[in-house]
């Protein structure tokens, strides 16, 4: 069978078809189940790792899945490189294409990754942007798959800022066929392009897309709850603002009585226990945030496998 993924870029999910996308869930679900069938196959493939926004999970989850596979990585910091001093993106992208075999990108940024993606001639994978988060949506929807047994059909609702996460839930939800209800406070919904590029997805998967400001209208009969920081990386200086915007938007026991007894709630991390969620819902037995964390590196090392090993 022919990899239609060998080489392709990632940057927000759009690049994928549904069985591209589901290809990758099942992968990743073999090479957690049996890690060591896949030792070695991206042998002296070597992953370059951009980082310009903090990280702990992408960081760990990549380096170690690289290594995991048999390959080495990289770690830059971009203040330390030449990107850091103005250089131009094509010559990055084309200078790094004859050294590695694969360059991972976590920043702000979503033009400048596309621009790079653009010229290198090798793949690109987007560890996080402003305006999308792939890989951590496709290590959500590996635990969804884990513990629901299946994607297509369910209700996943997203409560709080329309941010990076959103639009990658509306993105991936809406290509495998699962119902998608984001709720936000006026002022903080998803990007409008998203959300057409969700509900043009959804005619054809036959999944059902909701933007709204009520979290109780959104959390009605859902499947999964999930939520995120209410002030992402770059919004700090917003966040005693946003508190004030956001309070009715704390995924809580009272809200959750909303959704479907067997819920299960999600959350990228880090948390801020007491205000985007309670902490008995995120410590509670609905919450699977550590399993869905562990699944960054499952998901990315299938996501590997596909764009550098050809597998």
């Amino acid at each position: 069978m022919i990899n239609s993924m060998y080489g392709k870029s990632i940057l927000n999910l759009t690049e994928l078809t549904k069985e591209e996308f589901l290809s990758v869930i099942e992968l990743a679900v073999a090479v957690k189940a049996k890690p060591d069938n896949y030792k070695g196959v991206l042998a002296g493939k070597i992953l370059a790792m951009i980082f310009e926004k903090n990280s702990t999970r992408t960081r760990i989850s990549f380096e170690a899945g690289i290594i995991q596979l048999g390959g080495q990585a990289i770690v830059l910091d971009s203040k330390s490189t030449q990107m850091g001093r103005g250089e131009p993106i094509k010559d990055t992208a084309n200078v790094m294409s004859g050294y590695v075999d694969g360059i991972m990108i976590r920043t702000f940024s979503d033009q400048m990754v596309a621009e790079l993606a653009k010229e290198a001639s090798i793949p690109v994978i987007n560890g996080l942007t402003d305006d999308h988060h792939p890989c951590q949506i496709l290590a959500d929807f590996q635990t969804i798959y884990e513990n629901k047994g299946k994607l297509a059909g369910l209700k996943l609702a997203y409560v709080g800022d329309g941010n990076n996460m959103a639009h990658s839930f509306l993105i991936g939800g809406s290509l495998v066929g699962m119902d998608v209800s984001i709720a936000a406070p006026k002022g903080y919904e998803p990007k409008a392009e998203f959300i057409e590029i969700a509900q043009k997805n959804a005619e054809k998967s036959g999944s059902k897309i909701e933007i709204v400001n009520d979290p109780v209208q959104a959390v009605k009969d859902a499947d999964v709850l999930v939520t995120d920081v209410w002030a992402s990386m770059g919004a700090e200086a917003e966040q005693k603002e946003r508190e004030e915007k956001f309070k009715n938007f704390q995924i809580n026991n009272r809200l959750a009585v909303q959704a479907k007894k067997d819920f299960l709630f999600l959350h990228c991390l880090p948390a801020h226990r007491g205000e985007e969620v309670s902490a008995d819902i995120i410590d509670g037995s609905h919450s699977a945030i550590y399993q869905e964390a562990e699944n960054r590196l499952h998901a990315q090392k299938a996501l590997m496998i596909k764009v550098m090993g050809n597998l």
